[in-house]
């Protein structure tokens, strides 16, 4: 195996193991997957162009790349059901279209075994990409990464209906493109620009659904200690999923918890309004082993990120594109065995009190008082904002956001959003003329609303994002903050500062082409980064 797709990824490179969990098969039929699935891309890119549009393939695709997305799934066995349909999908598909002789991919068969498609997967991995520039080969990989964080967001706003096909297009014209040879560096460049492109409309597809169907955020306190009682909790990305949840544990005497991303819930009116939504459970995805074991309760993986969970398999369930060598899977409208070990386990003996924190604070709600924010940033009484956030993270380095959050001075405001909010989501920080220090955006994909609360500043100081008192500080992961960084890029925002290191996939050259053109630098220290940005 080679990967090197995660912030996390040991030497440049995991080769044996993955830092994640994943063995070399997962590895490589993941590979073997995505090779596929590149190759149904162009034939779905040649049947639209005869003007055939087969949604079935469309909604198939993004699901596939989102399973290969980091701490995703680790069942092999799910991958060769999914390689087995993509082919099938596949050929069904060419019986459509006429005319054109297709090549690669798009003809390759899988083999019968789970030792012949790791073979298979070994000769299509990232290392077989026969593109001889590093710096075209590095941009094509990042655009890849990319396209692995648009699939996860179009896939979530499918499910609550949001679909377009113009996206669909798009996204698979681009991972079609992948597979080019003789690319230059300005095509490999403006690729990159418009994943991030379509990022924006897959995140802003997703918030229309997810606002749609729960209402918009509002500022919402969460409790942090749990409610004697029997216990479920929820982790992963998935509002759906918690709400059926929820509906099914009506009357039953269950307290349910979100941990992870799913914190922000809690500021969606339609999930808010359930009395057993009883709080938050825990902290980052990095963190599970240790808060998974120690929960009295049944737990529930709805999206990523997944650890081996072989201390508690009897107790976790996974469900959707989630998956886990012996942990029982679950239908996404059923959620019966979950209920039913719930009520097996002990739950919570007693209420303890570990405070509190507050969330929803997405455009709607900071837009709410812009009259207010403005004013004070026209007064001085806010002379920065802060966006902190991203992905968190087990590798060491990831304390300079905790630090950085601690040491901005009084008349900044920190926006956060992410897993990356762990570090410090929990820290008193106070308030700017009843305006919270602290603002808890939401999850990853709600970077859109951030951006939307950076573009209506702009617009009301009459100025360009890039002149506005604000500075991103960025911590990344996996592949959805790849697809966010080309989306800002895309939107032109300059002078980024990320870490806690900087992609291995990206070449010298083109990390000075980012520098150049965007002035995007590594994170250094709080103290120098601060006084750089504050001058």
């Amino acid at each position: 195996m080679f990967c090197y797709q995660c912030e996390q990824t040991a030497k440049g490179g995991c080769t044996k193991i993955g830092v994640c969990g994943k063995t070399d098969s997962t590895a490589t039929l993941q590979d073997l997957l995505l090779h596929l699935t590149k190759g149904l891309a162009q034939v779905a890119v040649a049947a639209r162009g005869q003007g055939i549009e087969d949604n079935e393939v469309n909604r198939f695709i993004s699901e596939a790349v989102f399973s290969t997305l980091t701490n995703v799934n680790f069942d092999d066995a799910r991958f060769v059901t999914l390689i087995n349909k993509c082919v099938s999908l596949r050929e069904g598909l060419k019986t459509k279209v006429s005319g054109v002789e297709f090549g690669g991919p798009a003809v390759m068969a899988p083999a019968l075994d789970i030792p012949g498609l790791v073979a298979q997967g070994k000769a299509v991995g990232v290392e077989s990409d026969p593109e001889p520039d590093p710096d075209i080969k590095s941009l094509k990989h990042t655009l890849t990464y990319g396209l692995k964080g648009v699939a996860a967001y179009m896939d979530h706003a499918a499910i609550l209906g949001r679909e377009d096909d113009e996206l669909y297009a798009k996204f698979q014209g681009l991972l079609a493109a992948t597979l080019a040879t003789g690319l230059t560096l300005e095509q490999a460049v403006e690729a990159g620009l418009e994943c991030g492109r379509i990022n924006i409309r897959a995140m802003e597809l997703l918030d229309d659904a997810n606002t749609s169907a729960y209402g918009h955020p509002v500022p919402t306190e969460v409790k942090l200690g749990p409610t004697a009682g029997k216990a479920i909790l929820v982790s992963g990305h998935d509002l759906k999923d918690l709400e059926t949840l929820l509906k099914q544990t009506e009357g039953k005497g269950i307290n349910v918890y979100t941990h992870g991303e799913m914190l922000p819930c809690h500021g969606y009116p339609e999930l808010h309004k359930y009395p057993h939504l009883a709080g938050h459970y825990g902290t980052a995805w990095q963190n599970q082993k240790k808060e998974f074991a120690e929960f009295p309760g049944a737990i529930l993986m709805t999206t990523n990120c997944i650890q081996d969970p072989k201390k508690y398999i009897d107790n976790i369930f996974t469900t959707g594109l989630v998956g886990w060598p012996g942990a029982v899977h679950v239908g996404n409208d059923d959620f019966t065995p979950v209920i039913e070990r719930a009520l097996a386990m002990p739950g919570f003996e007693a209420d303890i009190d570990k405070g509190s924190v507050m969330t929803g604070f997405a455009r709607n709600a900071v837009m709410s008082v812009a009259d207010t924010v403005i004013n004070a940033v026209k007064s001085g009484d806010i002379r920065h904002f802060f966006l902190v956030g991203g992905c968190d993270g087990a590798k060491p380095g990831r304390n300079y956001y905790t630090e950085f959050v601690e040491q901005a001075p009084a008349d900044t405001v920190i926006l956060t959003l992410a897993c990356g909010k762990f570090r410090f989501f929990d820290k008193q920080l106070g308030d700017i003329g009843g305006i919270p220090r602290l603002l808890d955006v939401g999850q990853c994909n709600d970077a859109y609303s951030a951006v939307q609360i950076a573009l209506a500043l702009a617009k009301a100081f009459d100025c360009g994002v890039n002149d506005l008192p604000l500075s991103l500080v960025l911590s990344w992961y996996e592949q959805k903050a790849v697809a966010i960084l080309l989306s800002l890029l895309a939107l032109g925002i300059k002078n980024i500062k990320l870490g806690p290191s900087l992609p291995s996939f990206i070449t010298p050259n083109v990390l000075n082409l980012l520098v150049e053109n965007y002035n995007i630098a590594p994170i250094t220290t709080p103290e120098a980064d601060l006084a750089e940005i504050l001058g």
